[in-house]
């Protein structure tokens, strides 16, 4: 079964609730018109009673007739034009105009006083034409009856009901024209938003934007599109980028070791071997070549985690956590001093290790002997050296990927140390930041929020 599409289903929906409410309001004044026009006869026929001398209705029992009395009447009084008769309680009538009404029981009981003083029904002629009756109770033992054809007011009915069946059918069309012509208004955003997913789906062209116009839930929706697509397209550009300089990164030890293989290779197959001197050298060489690409592909493999695999967080002592860090960097051969206090966070114990322990390698790296200080106090950590300090134009790129000093090219590391600590640390919500000291050397600060004691 074919769909029908966002379009059709509004319209569909403005005109239907249309109708149900056009619907409702034409029967509703139906009913309100029947009752306005019924009540109105029912007045017209108590005053045409009331207006009818009580002598003449003693002239009409004293000379009574069952039937439609003749155009003389009774006596100086001529026939009445309404149908008019007197009923007794034992069902015989005085016919008192020129159409006899068909006695029933509630007649009779009226007559004999067992159903109130009037009563008002739908009744019939003798010819069944249909009547509005009045039946009145005027002495003990009889009743007044009068009557008016209810023709008049069906006809009007009839034609009310087709009146307002007319406007309640151009009520559907015009609802129904204008559930299109808004649909088609209210759905124009949506369509431009649909070209544009589809335009993206086709041709991978994450650069594409829809124009925002207003602040209305479309708006939201398109701005958020525009939101994701960029981050979408910073996230593509920054896996080619990591891409890009981790194949440059790559390039360097790999021809590194190709040449010092090829080399070893062409000895043992010429016959000519190599110093031994040489040839340890070689192999020393090639085993630094392989740490330093394990230290490349686990510093990738921990920057390439994503936004979404995160290490499952808990709280946990970072004075802790420094302490483990601080020792690990000591069996690396740093000479590092601790003064910490404690402070509780929420985070990856592995993740906040490392990056500890990345700072503290860092500045061991250019620290003379390896003497790094470490201080924690009220969730700020400072780890600092005592090395020559970075140059103010190169502090801005210190947290970038593959970025390195122009005096860090020669010492082992990959550039990405640094990364990986600014990644960690944005996972739990804090900061970090380098800066020289005023007399020497470069102080690393981390931020983390947390608290001094416990939660529990």
């Amino acid at each position: 079964m074919r769909k029908r599409s966002l379009r059709a289903r509004l319209t569909l929906l403005v005109a239907a609730a249309v109708a149900i409410a056009v619907g409702v309001s034409a029967v509703g004044t139906w009913y309100f018109v029947r009752r306005e026009l019924s009540w109105q006869l029912n007045q017209s026929l108590r005053e045409t009673g009331e207006r009818v001398p009580f002598e003449r209705m003693q002239k009409a029992t004293r000379e009574c007739s069952a039937e439609p009395v003749s155009a003389t009447g009774y006596g100086k009084y001529p026939p009445f034009p309404e149908p008019m008769q007197i009923v007794f309680p034992d069902g015989t009538r005085c016919v008192m105009g020129n159409t006899a009404i068909k006695v029933t029981r509630r007649e009779e009981e009226v007559a004999g006083g067992n159903h109130g003083q009037e009563l008002v029904y739908d009744g019939y002629a003798d010819d069944g034409t249909p009547l509005r009756v009045l039946v009145r109770n005027v002495d003990r033992d009889a009743a007044f009856v009068i009557a008016r054809p209810t023709h008049e007011l069906q006809s009007t009915l009839r034609s009310v009901s087709i009146l307002l069946a007319a406007v309640a059918a151009l009520g559907v069309l015009v609802a129904a024209t204008a559930g299109l012509l808004v649909s088609r208004a209210a759905l124009r955003p949506v369509g431009r938003l649909t070209r544009a997913v589809e335009h993206i789906a086709q041709t991978e062209d994450l650069d594409t934007r829809i124009p925002i116009d207003g602040s209305d839930e479309i708006a939201r929706l398109s701005a958020s599109f525009n939101a994701m697509t960029a981050a979408l397209a910073g996230s593509r550009d920054r896996q080619r980028q990591l891409v890009a300089d981790a194949g440059h990164e790559l390039r360097t030890p790999l021809t590194t070791l190709r040449t010092n293989i090829d080399l070893l290779l062409r000895s043992e197959q010429t016959g000519r071997s190599l110093d031994p001197g040489a040839k340890e050298r070689l192999l020393v060489n090639v085993k630094a070549q392989f740490a330093e690409l394990s230290t490349l592909v686990g510093d990738l493999l921990q920057l390439a985690r994503g936004d979404t695999d995160h290490e499952p967080h808990a709280e946990l002592p970072l004075h802790d956590v420094v302490t483990a860090a601080a020792g690990r960097a000591r069996l690396r051969g740093a000479e590092v001093s601790t003064d910490l206090s404690p402070w509780y966070v929420v985070g990856g114990a592995a993740s906040l290790e490392r990056a500890v322990l990345n700072l503290i390698d860092n500045a061991a790296k250019f620290s003379p002997g390896g003497r790094v200080e470490v201080v924690l106090r009220d969730g700020v950590l400072t780890v600092r050296d005592r090395g020559p300090g970075i140059a103010e134009e190169e502090l801005p790129h210190v947290f970038e990927r593959f970025w390195r000093s122009p005096s860090a090219r020669s010492l082992p590391g990959s550039g990405l140390g640094l990364a990986i600590v600014a990644q960690a640390v944005a996972e739990v919500g804090g900061e970090v930041r380098l800066g020289n000291a005023p007399d020497g050397g470069v102080i690393a600060t981390l931020e983390l929020p947390g608290r001094a004691t416990p939660s529990s």
